[in-house]
């Protein structure tokens, strides 16, 4: 256990407090938006400012780092112990799109404080959870008498994870040297509810294809050659409805090969969470959950993999009737995976699937756009026992665990590094990621502030 005093970490953050907080809404200012080229000078902007802040909080070492589009930061605070665990902190300061005529209230680039929340695009996707780590490491050496980290620090900030992360990859290969590290920790994701603390403990992974089916050279007279050429429309339709079986399963052979099965403990945990499924049902606007059989609706969600057909079209689409035989038939389908799927196998079960199922005379073109690895950190992992404990003590109350159904480049950190990935945010689902009136929590970004300060101690304990 650290000795880390919790009061004088909780005294220095409050002392802190508003100091803080204005440096946050400055950096809230700078419209970092990274799918818009014309604010890519701001997004360089929002680099610059950044490295500086950092550098200021006491990193010895800061660099922004090129890429072929926005720029990533990079700082590192070596520890005095030279046994010290290598620690790698994650995030991003590139943010959504937004415009008052959205539907904000107030200017979405001229922050506010109302009702203890700050209001502003990337309050807490993601500048506000990475910049508590700055207060974070200065309550940890100011309690415990340090002058340098428990654990050897290095944070990589990028600048294009609201664009789908393009260069990433590449830059972790690039600089895998400058990054490696014994844990990552992930400050881009959030908690259960504002009552609820959790620790999430893993993504899925993701893989998309399209397929295109043609037949005639062009739409043909359903009355002269219907039921006498195949129909790249119909086969279309009967690919996708082989796609599961009755139980809800997907039906792609060797599709749940490697699959890392739910343990008894992890049920248990998630039915742990406050889950009511009639609110869950509203938020989705949907009348009825479904899914394969024997899971509950959070273990579908986190935990098992899946496939979904996100679009799908072929032929007339226009008012009334137009009798033809559509010259071409197109789905787009998508695969979240879990641990143990490896996505190269994945796509190709999926292409020995469909090309097993298209009939003579249905000519078949079928791409993968560029796939996510799943992340996943055992319950009994001591890091992640680390970062549970340092949070229960910021929140003085039980730490639940939960997964995050979606994906993120954090699995290219884990599959690159050959670290685990741990998660450590205070975000809740009120907070309105990429929609108007984004807002933080101030008193979960506080505590944010505090489980950080007592993470390192308690990582240096935990992987010595």
């Amino acid at each position: 256990m650290s000795d880390t005093p919790d009061s004088a970490v909780r005294t220095y953050t409050e002392q802190h407090r508003a100091a803080f907080l204005d440096d946050l809404a400055e950096w809230l200012r700078i419209p970092s938006v990274s799918a818009q080229p014309e604010h890519d000078g701001d997004v360089r902007r929002s680099a610059r400012w950044l490295s500086g802040k950092l550098a200021e909080t006491g990193f010895p070492v800061t660099e922004i780092w090129e890429t072929p589009g926005a720029p990533a930061v990079f700082a590192e605070w070596p520890s005095q112990d030279p046994d010290a665990p290598v620690v790698l902190v994650y995030g991003h300061h590139d943010v959504q799109p937004a415009a008052r005529e959205d539907g904000w209230s107030t200017d979405p680039f001229d922050p506010v404080i109302r009702d203890g929340r700050m209001y502003g695009r990337g309050a807490a996707d993601d500048k506000g959870q990475v910049f508590f780590h700055t207060l974070g490491v200065r309550a940890h050496l100011a309690a415990t008498g340090r002058t340098t980290p428990a654990v050897h620090l290095k944070l990589l900030v990028e600048g294009e994870e609201e664009s789908g992360s393009p260069h990433f990859r590449a830059l972790a290969e690039e600089r895998a040297g400058r990054l490696a590290a014994d844990v990552v920790i992930v400050s881009d994701t959030g908690m259960w509810d504002e009552n609820t603390p959790t620790v999430c403990t893993g993504m899925r992974g993701l893989a998309e294809c399209e397929i295109e089916l043609s037949g005639p050279g062009q739409d043909i007279h359903s009355g002269s050659f219907g039921g006498a050429v195949p129909n790249p429309a119909t086969e279309l339709a009967r690919l996708v409805a082989a796609l599961h079986d009755t139980e809800g399963r997907v039906a792609v052979p060797g599709f749940y090969d490697g699959v890392a099965e739910l343990t008894g403990t992890e049920r248990a945990l998630f039915a742990e969470l406050p889950f009511d499924e009639e609110t869950w049902l509203r938020t989705a606007a949907s009348r009825a959950t479904a899914g394969e059989a024997g899971y509950s609706t959070l273990e579908r969600v986190w935990a098992r993999p899946t496939a979904e057909v996100n679009g799908i079209g072929g032929g007339y689409q226009g008012a009334g009737s137009k009798t033809v035989i559509p010259s071409s038939a197109l789905v787009k389908l998508s695969f979240r995976l879990v641990a143990g799927q490896d996505p190269d196998r994945i796509q190709e079960a999926v292409r020995a699937w469909a090309e097993d199922r298209i009939p003579a005379g249905i000519r078949h073109r079928i791409t993968f756009a560029p796939a996510t690895r799943p992340c996943l950190t055992p319950l009994d992992h001591p890091a992640l026992q680390a970062v549970a404990r340092a949070m229960g003590r910021a929140f003085g109350t039980k730490i639940l665990f939960t997964r995050e159904g979606g994906s993120g480049p954090a699995a290219d950190l884990q599959d690159v590094l050959g670290a685990p990935v741990l998660f450590l945010g205070i975000s809740v689902p009120s907070d309105g990621w990429h929609g108007p009136d984004e807002k933080v929590e101030l008193d979960l970004l506080l505590k944010g502030v505090e489980t950080a300060a007592h993470l390192w101690s308690e990582l240096a304990d935990a992987l010595r």
